[in-house]
């Protein structure tokens, strides 16, 4: 008499509870997802937000991460239609003068490009770009690990818990390389003046050059929809509109959360140890975005033409003024002049708006939970480097943080990585425990969980192991 298959319950379908759920359907158990939405992908999702034929990104829009995961890339995910779609250069960053510092994806380009800087940037990122592979699969995990490269890694870390700005005062002459590498940096929601500030400028700086930063031909469904379309091929099942609010509601077996710990917290109740439950109460959700989606009549008018060549465009002028930006985020308040990050997708993929139209994504960072409507500011931002922008605006859809959280309830007061970024969280995310919990049956599979957010899939990878190991299934 043959065994009965082993049961796994998966509770939502963003990037990471999908592959939690391929890699133990891949160990042949039975997985059921359940996600509360009526369309696969937490985040990464692809809504009609403005105008009739007009698709927008609901949250990330440039996937360098997806593209260059280690264990995405091991996935046949083409076959269920999954392609992707580069700009000319990755990152564009006008500048007041009318031009733009472009990053260029060929190093050598870029060499060429950062003029003064560039044989110093080339020295720093060389040896990640040529060791891609195993440089993701270093960072792309938990932080505290016995590492395989261990020089590569080391090399790589001198730089990382560097703040920014000291980064770039060691490292760079040019004010415009110093721009550019604020807007990278940015990106990490932390201070410009705060450890570990450069660690994420890092990383998105050696994966443009190593894997670029493309979008997926038709929006980020296009991801969600191929890892759904992988796990049924493997035998696996995904309950849309289910939303869970107990564990009671899922078969009994391995549980796996792609929710945020105070989710985690509301459904697992006293099956979650009181010293568990504790440490996940001390968890602090990060800063929110605040985030506006534009259908538009024309391409942005920008100043800079180079903007043109890059879907994605950081608009803050110099160092001086993304840092200040940052700094206003992380002591509460709401920047006059924000730092904002721009897609512009449309401009390579036709797909995504009606003949001869565009789309644009654009959000800046505030405080959690901030009620403050920064639509003039963040608008007023764009108009700096594209005179005429507020006359190519069809429509707008404007989210605020807490309209974030009400589409996606693990992005807590609009917080979009999935916790602060601090020392402590990021070292040891959500606890000591990381992916596992104090019950032997129930992981945490989010961007709560090492290495954080993006899309990458590495959360769910990491948590479906740990919990196949710790249960002996």
């Amino acid at each position: 008499m043959s065994r009965p298959m082993r049961q796994a319950s998966v509770i939502g379908s963003g990037p990471n509870g999908l592959a939690a759920a391929i890699v133990l359907a891949q160990a042949g158990l039975k997985v059921d997802v359940f996600e509360a939405e009526e369309q696969p992908g937490g985040a990464a999702r692809t809504l009609p937000l403005t105008l009739p034929g007009f698709l927008h990104d609901f949250g990330s829009a440039v996937h360098p991460m997806a593209v260059g995961s280690p264990f995405f890339s091991k996935l046949p995910l083409a076959a269920h239609g999954l392609s992707w779609i580069h700009g000319a250069a990755p990152l564009a960053h006008p500048m007041d003068d009318g031009t733009a510092v472009t990053l260029e994806q060929d190093l050598g380009d870029a060499e060429k490009a950062l003029s003064e800087d560039g044989i110093v940037w080339r020295r720093i990122v060389e040896g990640p770009v040529q060791n891609w592979a195993a440089f993701a699969g270093e960072v792309l995990g938990p932080m505290l690990h016995l590492p395989r490269r261990p020089v590569l890694l080391a090399k790589f870390g001198l730089n990382a818990v560097l703040p920014a700005d000291t980064f770039c005062r060691r490292h760079f002459k040019s004010a415009r390389t110093r721009a550019l590498f604020a807007g990278l940096a940015a990106h990490s929601f932390l201070s410009l003046d705060e450890p570990l500030s450069s660690a994420i400028g890092l990383v998105l700086a050696v994966s443009a050059h190593a894997v670029g930063w493309p979008v997926p031909r038709g929006g980020a469904q296009a991801i969600a929809d191929a890892l759904a379309g992988q796990l049924r091929d493997l035998g696996g099942t995904i309950h849309l509109g289910r939303r869970i609010s107990s564990l009671d509601q899922v078969p009994q077996g391995l549980v796996l959360c792609d929710v945020s710990p105070r989710q985690l917290l509301a459904i697992a109740g006293e099956r979650l140890s009181p010293t568990y439950r504790r440490t996940l109460g001390r968890f602090r959700p990060g800063p929110a975005a605040f985030k506006i989606d534009y259908a538009l009549s024309d391409p942005i008018p920008w100043n800079a033409k180079e903007c043109l060549r890059a879907i994605t465009v950081h608009l803050g002028g110099t160092f001086e003024e993304v840092a200040e930006s940052e700094k206003a985020m992380a002591t509460g308040r709401c920047a006059e002049r924000p730092f904002v990050l721009l897609a512009q997708p449309s401009l390579f993929d036709p797909t995504r708006a009606p003949e001869g139209k565009h789309t644009a994504w654009a959000y800046c960072h505030v405080p959690n939970g901030s009620r403050v409507d920064m639509t003039e500011r963040l608008e007023a931002q764009i108009e700096r480097f594209a005179p005429g922008f507020r006359d190519c605006v069809l429509a707008r859809a404007v989210s605020t943080p807490l309209d974030l959280e009400a589409r996606d309830a693990n992005l807590i007061g609009g917080d979009i990585s999935g916790g602060a970024m601090s020392v402590g969280q990021t070292l040891f995310r959500p606890s000591l425990r990381q992916y596992a919990t104090s019950s032997r049956d129930i992981y945490l599979c989010s961007s709560s969980t090492p290495p954080g957010g993006g899309v990458h899939g590495m959360c769910g990878f990491y948590a479906a192991r740990v919990a196949q190991r710790r249960s002996g299934r």
